[in-house]
């Protein structure tokens, strides 16, 4: 069984969830939490596999939480939930240890397979989120790396793996378009990683926008 815990300061919101995880075979709740800090004492006490959680609450958000519990010794996954405009909030949570990130209304199949994705050791985005991710950082300076001198180190297969990964593909949508099994999917993911020096696929999928091997949609 895969524990997920669920953290958002509305209670109804916390509801919908319930139900969307509980449908699954194999995801169980092990506990809701209505604001960060609570998340962080629970999961260091219920030590659950996946943490969906609201990136905007009061007191300690889930940005603080997210950072607090990175630094613990196998932290749990955490996906960031928000029905809020992307602002400079979400590359920092991705930076603090989040590995996705989904809009609320993200369809019921489309958040459990996130859980699973994450749950198997994958990062997960919305195809909309890091297109938008992309629109919104891409032409600033700074925090994704060189941009063309570092997209040339890629080989051709890597290029093309960076390139739907920009499209917000998971790891199982790139196996599926390139023909190729999800390890070694996995695989390619993190040459592509180590070769840009990128933090996570947001930052790879930015810096191949940069140099030019991503376009605008």
């Amino acid at each position: 069984m895969t524990d997920v815990l669920l953290v958002d300061d509305e209670e109804l919101v916390r509801f919908g969830l319930r139900a969307i995880v509980e449908s699954a075979p194999g995801l169980r709740i092990v506990a809701e939490a209505s604001d960060g800090a609570e998340a962080v004492r629970l999961a260091r006490e219920l030590r659950p596999d996946v943490i969906l959680m609201d990136i905007r609450m009061p007191g300690m958000d889930g940005l603080a939480a997210a950072e607090e519990l990175s630094a613990d010794p196998d932290p749990p996954k955490v996906i960031i939930l928000t029905t809020f405009d992307l602002d400079d909030h979400v590359l920092q949570a991705l930076e603090n240890g989040a590995v996705g990130f989904l809009l609320k209304d993200t369809p019921p199949k489309e958040i459990i397979a996130a859980i699973t994705t994450v749950a198997e050791g994958n990062a997960i985005l919305s195809p909309g989120v890091t297109r938008q991710l992309i629109d919104r950082f891409a032409d600033r300076p700074g925090g994704a790396g060189p941009g063309r001198e570092a997209v040339e180190r890629l080989t051709e297969r890597e290029r093309e793996v960076v390139t739907l990964m920009a499209e917000g593909l998971s790891n199982a949508g790139i196996g599926t378009a390139l023909a190729m099994s999800e390890a070694t999917v996995k695989v390619h993911v993190s040459h592509v990683l180590t070769k840009l020096g990128a933090a996570n696929r947001v930052q790879a999928a930015i810096i191949a926008y940069r140099a030019g091997l991503t376009s605008e949609k």
